[in-house]
């Protein structure tokens, strides 16, 4: 069995290097090629470009790279046209990816969508490309599969969050912990993004929000987590530019890259760019407020599709704001400094907050969705294409069935 599978950001390189340790699981002897980045290829994958390193965002850089993504559709359908692999799997990344879905289908190939781009928040108008050129979608967010129900696409099922399975997994430095725990002041954790442009936009307001907060709380220690070495210079260069201009040589950022982890667990508060981190926020409980700063003409663009009531994965699975979020073109970072203080001025406060995460984090993290996922996909290639026989631990009852039965997938309240 060989499979092509797409990601192209770090968290869908995760979560496709997950969905292919549980795949080979079941099946030992299935091959993988695609475009993604490390993780997949520590995984046993065969890349055919690093997507991953190609990771954009907003219309100017995807037009800017128009002809990489144009050449890269075409690699793919020499490939599904020469290899016919079995199954193509996407990994989030909306754009890239309908075209080569498209292209799968046209040249016979099935095609199966994890952690699907989330169309009920912006864009619904693409559930067409769905009907069209994805034959199981996999779905991340309980609400998910009704909504693509509704919309005439019952080719949808819920597998949970692959983001549940690496924190589930992720064993913590606890040299590092137990070295940084000598220091009893409190902490704030700053994460500025994975995307280099999103720390480009959002760590000046961070670290503003840092300067702002230092004059109130002078003991507070701020640390800045970042992905790797690269990132990690970028922010020294952006929050010493950003001190210098505000006239505030203070407060200190302490830059790590590679803890992130170690740092939300060392955290008493946080500030955040959105994104899937905000479960780990949400699993360690931890009071954080959400901020994404865009240009003006890109925020008002996205006033006119966006259809959620928020943009942040914590708040989309409570319904409620749980984490305060600022979507927005301008500086916010009073704002953040007064979360925090009403955090670390008020036990109370901080307690309810915590407790309203906690509450959450029982009833939504449900680890193994790169299990289920597995399980589905070769289900359906079973029923549809006589591969071999599924895992007893999953039942696929067919495109026009909503119920799906995964004895993996247990009430948590049980």
């Amino acid at each position: 069995m060989r499979i092509f599978i797409s990601a192209g950001e770090p968290s869908g390189d995760l979560h496709a290097a997950n969905l292919i340790h549980a795949l080979r699981e079941r099946a030992p002897a299935a091959e993988f090629v695609g475009y993604g980045g490390p993780r997949m290829t520590e995984a046993g994958a065969t890349l055919l470009y690093p997507l991953v390193n190609l990771a954009v965002m907003w219309f100017l850089s995807v037009f800017l790279n128009i002809i990489t993504f144009i050449r890269l559709v075409v690699r793919a359908d020499r490939y599904f046209r020469d290899e016919r692999p079995d199954a193509v799997v996407l990994v989030d990344y909306p754009g890239l990816h309908w075209w080569i879905a498209k292209r799968a289908k046209a040249r016979g190939v099935p095609v199966f969508y994890f952690v699907p781009p989330q169309l009920w928040a912006w864009a619904g108008w693409r559930v067409k490309k769905v009907r069209e050129n994805v034959d199981l979608v996999l779905c991340s967010l309980p609400f998910e599969p009704a909504w693509y129900h509704d919309r005439d696409v019952p080719q949808a099922v819920y597998v949970g969050h692959p983001y549940f399975d690496e924190l589930q997994d992720r064993e913590l430095d606890e040299a590092f912990l137990k070295a940084q725990k000598t220091d009893d002041r409190p902490v704030l954790a700053i994460l500025p993004g994975s995307r280099t442009l999103e720390l480009k936009r959002n760590l000046p307001i961070l670290a503003s929000a840092a300067a702002q907060l230092a004059e109130a709380r002078p003991d507070v220690r701020f640390v800045v987590a970042c992905l790797h070495d690269r990132h990690k210079a970028l922010a020294e260069e952006v929050v010493g530019e950003t001190l210098a201009a505000s006239g505030r040589p203070e407060p200190k950022l302490e830059i790590l890259a590679g803890r992130t982890p170690e740092l939300i667990r060392l955290a008493d508060v946080a500030w955040s760019v959105s994104g899937s981190v905000s479960l780990e926020l949400m699993m360690e409980a931890l009071p954080t407020v959400i901020v994404y700063k865009i240009r003006p003409f890109d925020l008002w663009v996205a006033r006119w599709f966006i259809k959620s009531k928020y943009i942040t994965l914590v708040n989309l699975l409570a319904d409620a704001e749980l984490m305060p979020e600022y979507l927005t073109s301008v500086d916010v970072s009073a704002d953040l400094a007064r979360w925090a203080r009403t955090w670390l001025d008020d036990p109370l406060a901080r307690a309810r907050a915590t407790a309203d995460l906690a509450a959450l984090r029982h009833t939504a993290a449900r680890p193994g969705a790169a299990g289920r996922a597995a399980d589905q996909i070769l289900c359906w290639l079973h029923d549809h294409r006589g591969a071999a026989p599924p895992p007893s631990s999953a039942v696929y009852r067919g495109p026009h069935e909503r119920a799906v039965e995964l004895e993996s997938i247990e009430d948590p309240g049980a």
